[in-house]
């Protein structure tokens, strides 16, 4: 059962699990199922829409995956436990390229209403998003301190920067 809420009441939240240690992006084109651990995510209003930006590196295999299908949900846990961390742990440390995450974590996947990347029912609150824009980061225009911190190889790779997307925020529930 899917129980509506507005992701607006839920921001605190959504914001402080996000700052714990990440939440779940997931994502399905064609047949497959890839969710990946995010720490960088901004929950607001633009263009008169409810948005959520998720922000995915360059060589991250999500990024493929997201660029073709368009559409993500964003998974949160209602409380930290040992098997919401073991999942954020995985799905932050394997690739989509060489382990099927859903399959080797036993995860639980529900149907999205409004976009075909599925729910995970161990992370329940959930935010069903519609990339509306996307744009990749300038690094030249990037403060030296944020380059120098989280960019630190970019003069080498300059792909080694995220692109974000936004998501317009088209369902939002918990999992019951």
């Amino acid at each position: 059962m899917k129980q509506p809420i507005h992701p607006f009441e839920y921001a605190p939240h959504i914001l402080e699990q996000l700052a714990k240690g990440g939440i779940l992006v997931t994502v399905k084109a064609d047949d497959q199922v890839n969710p990946i651990t995010i720490g960088w995510g901004t929950l607001g209003i633009q263009w008169g829409k409810p948005l959520f930006q998720v922000y995915i590196r360059e060589c991250r295999y999500s990024k493929a995956i997201l660029d073709k299908a368009g559409e993500f949900t964003v998974n949160i846990p209602m409380e930290r436990t040992d098997r919401t961390k073991e999942i954020l742990a995985f799905c932050g440390t394997r690739s989509g390229r060489d382990v099927n995450k859903p399959e080797a974590l036993g995860l639980t996947l529900i149907d999205g209403d409004t976009v075909s990347s599925p729910a995970i029912g161990e992370l329940p609150l959930t935010l069903e998003c519609k990339v509306i824009y996307s744009t990749r980061q300038d690094g030249t225009k990037m403060p030296t301190e944020v380059m120098q911190r989280y960019y630190p190889q970019w003069e080498d790779n300059k792909e080694d920067v995220h692109t974000v997307y936004y998501g317009e925020i088209t369902a939002a529930y918990i999992l019951a």
